[in-house]
């Protein structure tokens, strides 16, 4: 005798697998691990401190700061 499948779980059960698999793709094509998004904000940080030590003012004549 057959196995009786409810149609409805069965259709849920596989979009979830589709799912499932379509997000395992996503994760392996645009997942970075912490430790590389961490080295990307650290090299981020490093160039901005390197631009903004070569900034050679605002254009108004006087001193960035304002005090």
């Amino acid at each position: 005798m057959a196995e009786i499948v409810n149609l409805r779980q069965a259709r849920k059960q596989r979009a979830r697998a589709e799912k499932e698999a379509a997000a395992e793709t996503n994760r392996s094509r645009f997942g970075r691990s912490k430790a590389e998004r961490d080295r990307a904000d650290d090299d981020r940080a490093r160039a901005r401190r390197h631009l903004d030590g070569h900034r050679l003012g605002d254009g108004s004549g006087r001193d960035s700061d304002p005090t």
